[in-house]
């Protein structure tokens, strides 16, 4: 049999070959990218996920237009403050009224850090007691250069208070973390809690900011307001 003129063995062989390069270069690139997407979530993963999910604006608006009887609408607000030695986030944290968002009632530090190996939990929760709270006023609106620096950040961690041991919740439930306190959460006996069930905060609207500082939206706050404070939260010794 005669060849064809127009082929070339040597020309289809480098083409088969090409193609067989072209095809594993895909087949390879596939497998990083399965890789990648089925790549299991680190321990310092979720400590950095819930350090950002814990930072920023929130308030507790919506539940209380739902229950205004024994729930207010409060401001949360947390940023970064420092990084341990170990890796450990500490977050400066703040609640206040949301409309006297400069007088803030309740002040502490953050550390969120990987749970223990032999735990089961991914990330820990601990709250402190801050050495020296009214140097920490506002911190997180402050400029950076007017903040305390992370090292006395560090050095006014004082009494640890609580932890809390969260887990990645499972899919289809409508959350992103989730957890308690273990039996050993609460080094002191001193229990705070509220009648009316737990507060939820959620992202602050933009709309919210213009409500918060507007000076026609901040009552005094009466007498029956601060007797509907005091019994909206329960101590027990």
């Amino acid at each position: 049999m005669g060849t064809d003129p127009g082929s070339d063995p040597d020309s289809n062989g480098w083409s088969r070959a090409r193609g067989l390069v072209l095809k594993t270069l895909v087949l390879i690139g596939g497998a990083v990218l399965l890789k990648r997407l089925t790549k299991s979530t680190t321990r310092w993963d979720h400590t950095r996920i819930v350090a950002q999910s814990l930072s920023g604006v929130k308030c507790s608006k919506e539940q209380a237009s739902r229950d205004p009887d024994n729930h207010f609408n409060f401001r949360w607000l947390a940023c970064p403050a420092a990084d341990m030695v170990d890796g450990s986030k500490v977050l400066y944290f703040e609640q206040a009224f949301w409309r006297t968002p400069h007088k803030p009632f309740r002040q502490r530090f953050f550390m969120v850090k990987p749970c223990a190996k032999e735990m089961k939990c991914d990330v820990e929760v601990s709250t402190y007691a801050i050495r020296d709270a009214e140097e920490y006023k506002n911190f997180c609106d402050r400029s950076k250069d007017q903040r305390p620096p992370p090292e006395e950040v560090i050095g006014d961690i004082a009494e640890h208070l609580t932890t809390v041991h969260l887990n990645r919740c499972e899919r289809g439930k409508s959350c992103l973390y989730e957890g308690s306190t273990p039996p050993d959460g609460f080094p002191n006996s001193w229990v705070w809690g509220v009648k009316g069930g737990p507060y939820e905060f959620k992202p602050a609207p933009a709309s919210s900011f213009v409500d918060m500082f507007s000076p026609l939206t901040i009552p005094p706050l009466s007498m029956e307001m601060e007797k509907r404070i005091e019994g909206s939260f329960v101590l027990q010794e």
